[in-house]
């Protein structure tokens, strides 16, 4: 039965290119299929049933037909990915809600400032290619804590694992979720909550059934659509403003148009004077917490469980280096076109609604305003008369939309920039499909790697050795399902700080696993006792930033963006957007308010998001130190470290994991 699975699944990976063909092909004709929809009158509504019907349906069927019982194919695929296909699946692992919906919308507020995100995301797969992912792979893992037992002797190392594992995947897979019921909500007119749970039935049948067979196989199908959707609205855009469908070379003359129309403002009364410029650099952050977030967000890329996990599933050693650059060009694609989306996006609303009079606002200011995402004057956008009247409060307020006035959620810019730009309606509606294509992916990913971590390493590993595969895998597909009721649940409640928290992520993540994959490879001298100390102290320090800057703000912590957040005048703090929209630096105070990486800053002006600016360093010193003070690893263990290094030879763990 083994051999026929295996030579029927050498069969398929075979024929990857011809499927995916047929299937790229198949979706561009769906494309054009929906856009001679629109043209012979059928409702939008409808439309958009059929974008994001279709493409759930399709990932369903990938899951359904992937379904395994073979426990090496439910955690690692089999490891029979082919490099190029496993760097599709990443790029689709990674390009989560954040990335996708997010990214450009940072963009957009934060202006040059937001490229930290570009670098430090990006940069983050450098590391992973020279520092982990490799040798994780000689390694044979199924689990990231399963290198840690390995390494470390013992289940203390292992548990530490999962518990920072689950602190970091947890809110990173609410919000994924979060993401999938608002495009839901939008689309399909569904109430939010509904529209949540109509998500979570999409990620669990792609995960449930197949493992991580099942969810590689999708996430290839998803990079296509969501890649294809990211970059066909940008592109018109390009060609339409100047005539080269190229915006990553027309990005620099969109920046022009948009310092010229910034500078238009200013000079007529449109913009306070202190308004924040697109490309002017250290508005919104400065220069120590620009690079300090550069370099947590790089660590912690490089130690994410669900993005390591990826590389588990290669052939080879050398097949998962070389699955680390397709990932790079692969999520380059995306975070190079970022910049341009935004600044194109940015141009359109300059030139399209800043200076217009409030009686003659566009449709898309009204349907995203009555989501709550887009504020005129200070209040959401519901209608003609609620703008008017919130305007009319304003002091001085001619009728026109000013700069200062207008206010949109950074997670709505990708979403909505194609009904800014007066797009068909199968643009909007491919943009929501590859936004939910990102959201599916992550979430499957991450909810994967929870469940894994706590039915292979808490059941399997440390309560039932002994289990059959058969119970080991219906553990893990309940508990799949438990956490994902139970992210989906959270995410229905639409908690307040949970896109702010979602950055937490890479800073636990980095000063929790960092330093113990790292010199568990790099260094043979570090030891368990080193090694469990490092964790607990660098993540403590961490969590200990994090919790206290974010809901303790009187022990001497402040907003971050402290002049933006305080009337200059009076010196009160600004608490709701109405009294920022009042403040004579009200844009400021708007950008910091609206963006959801806008965070409290802590006793050394630093941002809590890269709070592992204090818990990395403290990680690997107590590892070092602690490591110096106890006996050396045995002499097996630093051999075994030896061959973990070598790129050649056999898996060295994979018969013992199986």
């Amino acid at each position: 039965m083994a051999t026929q699975t295996q030579a029927g699944g050498s069969d398929f990976t075979s024929n990857l290119g011809k499927v995916y063909s047929i299937y790229t092909g198949g979706f561009v004709a769906f494309i054009i299929l929906v856009a001679l929809l629109e043209q012979l009158g059928v409702p939008n509504r409808v439309l958009g049933y059929l974008f994001v019907g279709f493409t759930i349906l399709v990932y369903a069927f990938i899951g359904i037909v992937s379904r395994t019982m073979q426990v090496s194919e439910y955690y690692v695929a089999g490891r029979r990915v082919p490099a190029i296909y496993n760097g599709m699946a990443t790029g689709a692992d990674w390009m989560s809600a954040a990335s996708f919906i997010g990214m450009a919308g940072s963009l957009f507020l934060l202006g040059y400032d937001g490229l930290a995100f570009v670098l430090g995301w990006t940069g983050g797969y450098v590391l992973v290619a020279v520092l982990v992912a490799p040798f994780l792979r000689k390694f044979g893992a199924y689990t990231v804590p399963d290198f840690l037992a390995a390494r470390y002797g013992g289940n203390t190392a292992r548990f530490l694992g999962v518990i920072v594992l689950l602190a970091c995947s947890f809110t990173y897979v609410v919000a994924q979720i979060f993401g999938t019921g608002l495009i839901a909500q939008r689309f399909l007119g569904l109430d939010f909550t509904v529209a949540v749970y109509v998500g979570l039935l999409g990620i669990l049948v792609c995960s449930m059934l197949g493992g991580m067979r099942a969810v590689t196989w999708t996430q290839v199908a998803q990079y296509i659509v969501l890649i294809v959707a990211y970059l066909v609205p940008v592109i018109i855009l390009s060609a339409k403003k100047f005539g080269l469908p190229l915006p990553q070379l027309t990005y620099g003359q969109a920046l022009s148009q948009i310092a010229s129309l910034e500078q238009g403002f200013i000079q007529n009364n449109l913009a306070p004077a202190t308004a924040k410029l697109h490309a002017a650099p250290f508005t919104s952050y400065s220069p120590a917490n620009y690079f300090a977030l550069i370099l947590c967000l790089m660590v912690g890329t490089a130690s994410l469980p669900h993005v390591l996990m990826r590389y588990f599933t290669t052939p080879s050693v050398r097949e998962a280096r070389v699955s680390v650059a397709w990932s790079l060009l692969f999520i380059f694609l995306l975070y190079f076109t970022a910049p341009a989306y935004a600044a194109f996006s940015k141009l359109e609303v300059y030139s399209t609604l800043i200076g217009k009079n409030i009686a003659d606002l566009p449709a898309w200011v009204y349907t995203y305003g009555k989501l709550g995402l887009v504020q005129i004057c200070g209040g959401n956008a519901v209608d003609l008369a609620t703008v008017q009247a919130a305007c009319a409060k304003l002091a001085g307020h001619a009728g026109l939309v000013r700069l200062q006035d207008f206010g949109i959620n950074a997670d709505v810019v990708v979403i909505s920039t194609p009904e800014i730009a007066g797009m068909p309606y199968v643009i909007a509606g491919l943009v929501a499909a590859g936004g939910l294509a990102a959201a599916l992916s992550t979430a499957d990913g991450l909810l994967l790697a929870i469940a894994n971590a706590l039915s292979h390493d808490i059941y399997y590993r440390m309560i039932d050795k002994d289990a059959p595969t058969a119970r080991r895998l219906i553990v893990s597909r309940v508990l799949l399902v438990i956490v994902a009721i139970a992210a989906a649940w959270t995410a229905s409640q639409r908690p307040a700080d949970i896109l702010a928290m979602v950055s937490w992520a890479f800073s636990l993540a980095a000063a929790g696993l960092f330093p113990a994959l790292v010199l568990g490879v790099w260094w043979k001298r570090t030891t368990k006792e080193g090694a469990i100390a490092g964790i607990i102290a660098g993540f403590g320090v961490t969590m200990l930033y994090l919790v206290v800057t974010r809901y303790f703000p009187g022990f001497g912590v402040q907003y971050l963006g402290m002049s933006s957040l305080y009337n200059p005048v009076t010196g009160a703090p600004l608490v709701n957007l109405a009294q920022a929209m009042a403040a004579p630096n009200a844009m400021d105070a708007w950008v910091t308010l609206a963006h959801p990486m806008a965070s409290k800053v802590g006793w050394f002006d630093m941002n809590n998001i890269s709070s592992a600016i204090f818990g990395l360093p403290v990680g690997f010193l107590v590892m070092i130190v602690v490591s110096l003070m106890t006996p050396a690893p045995s002499k097996e263990m630093q051999d075994f470290i030896d061959a973990c290094r070598r790129p050649r030879g056999q898996t060295l763990m994979e018969e013992k994991a199986a």
